[in-house]
């Protein structure tokens, strides 16, 4: 039997949302996204479209795509201690990169490392960020897959 096409598929059938959040039909997170971009990687590799290697000083499991992304985040993130908390979120997550305050009192930076991990960084970066700090947004770009890491720490660049 076929779907619907014209019924969004969060509702029930009586109409009435069967999900927690009722706007989710009408505003795609940008996690959402980011997972889509994922996917179209994901499918690609299986393809034999993307180039795997490991990274410089990283124990990956085989096959995890190296990619690189450059990210800038919006809101309170100046004087709250945010490039401190970033660098300590990609080092534990294994990423290398960097991180710094722009003059338009952004933060912004570039992560690198297997795409997992850079997705757990850029949720990390979108909603949590350091204790004290308030986000409004974080935006994503320059995304590609890299044959090799270009640093080989995270640093705080001042």
């Amino acid at each position: 039997m076929l779907a619907d096409l014209g019924v969004c598929p969060s509702l029930a059938k009586d109409g009435a949302p069967r999900c927690a959040l009722e706007s989710s039909c009408r505003r795609i997170p940008v996690s959402a996204h980011l997972a889509g971009v994922g996917l179209l990687l994901a499918f690609l590799s299986t393809l034999g479209c993307l180039v795997r290697a490991p990274g410089v000083g990283m124990n990956m499991a085989e096959g995890d795509t190296l990619i690189s992304v450059d990210y800038e985040i919006f809101g309170k993130v100046q004087g709250v201690f945010f490039r401190k908390y970033t660098q300590a979120e990609g080092k534990k997550l294994g990423l290398v990169g960097w991180v710094q305050n722009t003059d338009e009192g952004t933060v912004q930076g570039q992560l690198q490392g297997p795409i997992s991990k850079v997705r757990h960084m850029q949720e990390w970066l979108e909603t949590r960020g350091s204790p004290k700090s308030h986000i409004d947004r974080a935006n994503f770009r320059n995304e590609k897959v890299i044959v090799k890491l270009d640093y080989s720490d995270f640093q705080i660049v001042k």
